[in-house]
């Protein structure tokens, strides 16, 4: 059946879900473009739309002097969406969110908060709730007056300020905790407190600098259930800074990965692991073996990809003994022989450094019973399927 006409966004009912107009199948980060046509499938049911940018970089690059921390930043963020920032010192991160939250101002470019530019407004007008590594209570405030400030603020009455306060409280496991100081609270009870104050608004945007970086790494864990929990619960628009990758990969639906203030790749955990981009990204999240030495790769293949570099996890790789059995599927699988180097007991793991040619390859294992150990000096045999390499930009 013909179509008569194709109609745009514009003339759709507003009840009417629209359809999809863009994809993140090449971990770029699109953005919903406004009255691009939309087309029918004869008897099939539109689909969803994925929600709309509630924050939007625009070309955004800020200086310090002849300094370029961030260098044409376009990224989108999703209403509702837990995105990560994430990079090591001096990438470009934490300047980001400074310009998001309105303590710094770009050099170029716009930042856009549902829809509209907030260049001229100031922080406190930004409608957002923050937590910083420090914590950053009010010492001289009860746990529950920190929590009331920011309603008062708003003009909130006394009743029901006691009551969302009360309520924040039991949410967050402080409900006997109202009327101490933060003195008297351990790191754990202050970030919760931290992130009920910052939750207790109502704001639709949470920024998070560095949430978790001064608790121990039990307590990390702890608090990373927690925050996710959080966000489901809630639905903010979160925006967290980081250079912690277990963190990031724990948390987040999207990672931004930044190098010297640029975006290096932007997409899920999962692809970010499993499929980065380039080198950077590789070694950034996780371990990676590069096998470019001519042991791994023949020169036929060098030649024909020179910019591209085979990478394999660690966890992709086995280790056995060079008297151990043949591999029923040896032809599916690339299979070398080395030396043990190095073996680092880690409660659940065992990893190992192997000296392959000229080439350190590592392997992580888990711990089982009946398991073979290796020691340095041992030869041992590593394979590992070849699907598993992926090739990334060196």
């Amino acid at each position: 059946m013909a179509h008569a006409f194709v109609p745009k966004l514009q003339d759709l009912p507003q009840d009417l879900p629209a359809v999809p107009l863009t994809d993140n199948k090449h971990g770029d980060c699109p953005q919903i473009i406004a009255g691009a046509p939309v087309s029918f499938a004869e008897d099939d049911a539109l689909k969803q739309s994925p929600p709309p940018a509630q924050i939007e970089f625009r070309g955004v690059t800020k200086m310090y002097g002849l300094v370029t921390a961030v260098r044409d930043l376009s990224l989108s963020v999703r209403r509702g969406e837990f995105l990560t920032i994430l990079g090591p010192s001096g990438s470009g991160k934490t300047t980001a969110l400074m310009m998001l939250a309105g303590f710094e101002a770009p050099s170029e470019g716009d930042i856009l908060i549902a829809g509209k530019s907030v260049a001229a407004v100031p922080s406190y007008g930004r409608d957002q709730g923050i937590v910083f590594q420090s914590y950053a209570l009010f010492p001289h405030l009860t746990v529950r007056q920190n929590l009331e400030f920011p309603l008062e603020m708003r003009g909130m009455k006394a009743a029901e300020r006691a009551t969302r306060v009360h309520s924040m409280l039991e949410r967050v496991h402080l409900a006997d905790f109202g009327g101490r100081m933060p003195s008297q609270l351990s790191g754990g009870q202050q970030q919760r407190v931290a992130l009920a104050r910052a939750l207790i608004a109502d704001s639709p945007v949470l920024l998070l600098d560095e949430p978790l970086g001064a608790l121990d790494r039990n307590l990390r864990e702890q608090m990373q259930s927690e925050i996710k929990s959080l966000h489901k619960e809630f639905g903010k628009t979160t925006i967290c800074v980081t250079h912690d990758q277990e963190e990031a990969l724990t948390l987040s639906d999207r990672i931004v990965v930044m190098r010297a203030g640029r975006i290096e790749q932007c997409d899920t955990p999962e692809a970010l692991y499993d499929r980065p981009a380039t080198r950077f990204v590789a070694n950034f999240l996780g371990e990676a073996n590069f096998l470019d030495d001519p042991v791994f790769v023949s020169g036929d293949e060098r030649a024909g990809a020179p910019e591209s570099l085979p990478m394999v996890r660690p966890e992709r790789v086995r280790i056995a003994s060079t008297a151990a059995a043949s591999l029923d599927n040896a032809d599916r699988r690339q299979i070398v022989t080395g030396s043990v180097e190095e073996m680092i007991y880690a409660g659940p793991l065992r990893k190992y450094r192997v000296r392959v040619g000229n080439t350190v390859l590592f392997v992580r294992e888990h711990v089982a019973s009946g398991q073979q150990v290796f020691t340095p000096g041992d030869e041992v045999r590593l394979d590992w399927l070849r699907a598993d390499v992926r090739s990334v930009k060196a």
